[in-house]
């Protein structure tokens, strides 16, 4: 059951590129979803975070930027470093505020998730991260293996991780399958949850180990709330592409 609305913040009442562009595709994605979202109070009303959710189909960037407006935030991703060279796809990432991801040596991708911690916290923005790094390739659509850019990122600034599940648009768009536009506005559910205690990992951030820990509570919290949604319990371990003989590829390197 969606909750009542919740105040929005000043970013995504204050004038911006956001305002024209929600003015076009939220009515269109209207027509596509029926949001329901639960949770609302959970993601926090200023401040950086960072959004964490499940990845299962290609649609789903347009359910979770489209919800965490509704919510009111203004929503922003993790975007490769290249895109924003893009002619004016470039430009709109830069105006509205999206996060480069760089693919570097270890140490210049360490400096650059420090980089983009510490602008998050200054500005008081939240970006949105898929830890898995790439569509779910477990067969029943839960939760993979997470990779730890998320949790870095979170880490280096002391930025709260927001966990978020989601359900249905698998119905739209299935996995690698083809768009389907009717019916039209069919039920899609999201779920917020609390923010992950990683306290244990504090000033960890250069241990792959304890991201890697880290990164599986996560994930954890994650699959918990898509099991929620579904009515059922999520899988005790999370599926790995290493296992079945799949290369892992995706935003976020671990």
């Amino acid at each position: 059951m969606a909750s009542h609305r919740t105040r929005a913040s000043a970013e995504k009442t204050r004038p911006s590129v956001f305002w024209p562009l929600a003015g076009l595709l939220v009515p269109l994605l209207s027509l596509l979803f029926k949001l329901e979202i639960q949770g609302r109070e959970k993601l926090p009303r200023d401040g950086a975070f960072v959004l964490a959710p499940n990845h299962l189909s290609e649609i789903d960037p347009l359910v979770v930027a489209l919800a965490v407006w509704r919510i009111g935030r203004a929503p922003r991703f993790m975007a490769k470093e290249s895109l924003f060279r893009v002619p004016v796809l470039g430009w709109v990432l830069r105006a509205t505020g999206m996060v480069p991801v760089a693919r570097a040596t270890s140490s210049a991708a360490a400096r650059a998730t420090l980089e983009a911690s510490e602008a998050l916290v200054r500005d008081g923005r939240g970006v949105i991260v898929y830890p898995e790094g790439s569509l779910t390739r477990e067969p029943g659509l839960w939760p993979m293996r997470g990779k730890t850019g998320a949790v870095r990122l979170a880490l280096a600034g002391g930025i709260p991780v927001i966990p978020m599940a989601h359900w249905g648009a698998q119905q739209v768009l299935p996995r690698y399958g083809k768009l389907k536009l009717w019916p039209l506005r069919r039920r899609v559910r999201v779920i917020v949850g609390d923010p992950v205690d990683l306290s244990a990992y504090a000033g960890k951030a250069s241990s792959q180990s304890a991201l890697v820990e880290a990164t599986d509570v996560v994930m954890a919290e994650i699959a918990a709330l898509l099991g929620e949604l579904r009515g059922e319990p999520a899988p005790a371990q999370r599926w790995n592409p290493a296992d079945h003989g799949q290369k892992e590829t995706g935003r976020l390197e671990s």
